[in-house]
């Protein structure tokens, strides 16, 4: 008895969709095995050849990594735009025995990406483990953010990468060695007020990770690995100092450093830090209003610390929040209105 074809399709397809499901079953109990597994019994990769780079590494969370990898005996490339923080930065790895270098490198310009990845090949060698580490937040209602800090945000937090990982990655793929780390945030899986444009900006990140680790698979490159780590609000690091949050505490420089560099070190995919807030994942099956319920009483003010003073916020001091949203969202429409 012959079978046409549209029936072979189906039956195809049964199959296949069988042998998905037994196959990601099993794939589902290897990773439960492996998750419940002492560190110590994990394998974890050795720092001695490999060549960092970390963008943003001036200060805060970057400063800290580059100490703590240079005593794992990688050798630390730093970038950055503030050129005192860098020598700073460099001196202090240095001072622990590691070997450092530092250059001034503006990530929103393209070309001088590029200009100083091709320096540092020539000074130093192949970067291995490229850290796209920095990051800036305007801290403003979105009709508040004037265009030019929105654009900063997209530049510095998910356009940078694509440059820096376009400059270091074909040597990796070469070679079939390296790993590519995201730090993102946990505002680039769940929405915050006063951070739209930021964390539009971290949701991008988190899904260029996501789709750069399908896409090397799908070349079939085993050698490249990819991780993203997505800390809550972090203190001392010259952002978000003064936020006050309710129920979750807030993190620690260090504790976040130390997560990042174990998350290398185990080859992690994704990392939330602290881990417990994972269950913001249950976002998806939850009623927005819930979600919603949650995330404007957690946080009442995530507004950075630095958050630039523009001329027209001196000019509405001594005025209500609702009066300056007013305000604004009445020039927003006639602005609209008058392009019309």
């Amino acid at each position: 008895m012959e079978i046409t074809k549209m029936e072979f399709n189906v039956i195809k397809s049964i199959l296949d969709l069988l042998s998905f499901l037994f196959v990601s079953t099993l794939l589902v109990i290897k990773a439960i095995f492996y998750g419940c597994l002492p560190k110590s019994y994990k394998k974890k990769k050795n720092f001695e050849n490999e060549i960092v780079l970390i963008t943003g590494g001036a200060g805060g969370i970057g400063r800290l990594v580059a100490s703590k990898l240079a005593k794992l005996n990688a050798k630390i490339v730093l970038w950055d735009v503030d050129s005192a923080g860098l020598e700073d930065a460099v001196n202090q790895v240095r001072g622990i025995g590691g070997k450092a270098y530092g250059y001034k490198c503006d990530l929103t310009d393209r070309e001088d990406v590029y200009k100083t990845a091709t320096k540092v090949y020539e000074d130093v060698g192949q970067v291995t483990i490229l850290i796209n580490n920095a990051g800036i937040a305007s801290g403003r209602l979105l009709l508040d953010t004037p265009d030019h800090l929105i654009q900063r945000t997209f530049d510095v937090n998910v356009l940078a990468h694509f440059w820096t990982t376009k400059a270091f990655l074909p040597k990796m793929i070469e070679s079939n060695h390296g790993h590519i780390v995201t730090i993102a945030s946990l505002a680039g899986h769940i929405g915050v007020h006063k951070l739209v444009d930021y964390c539009a900006s971290k949701f991008a990140a988190v899904g260029f990770d996501e789709s750069l680790r399908l896409e090397l698979e799908k070349l079939g490159v085993e050698g490249v690995k990819t991780t993203v780590v997505s800390p809550y609000f972090v203190q001392a690091t010259g952002m978000f100092n003064d936020v006050v949050s309710r129920f979750v505490p807030t993190l620690k420089s260090a504790q976040v450093a130390d997560e990042i560099v174990e998350a290398i070190e185990l080859e992690k995919l994704s990392v939330i830090i602290p881990g417990y807030l994972g269950i913001l994942c249950l976002k998806w099956v939850l009623p927005w209003s819930v979600i919603s319920l949650f995330m404007r009483n957690i946080v009442n003010n995530p507004a950075p610390t630095h958050a630039e003073v523009l001329p027209e916020d001196k000019r509405k001091e001594g005025k209500t929040t609702f009066q300056r949203n007013a305000e604004t969202e009445l020039n927003h429409r006639v602005h609209v209105t008058e392009k019309r």
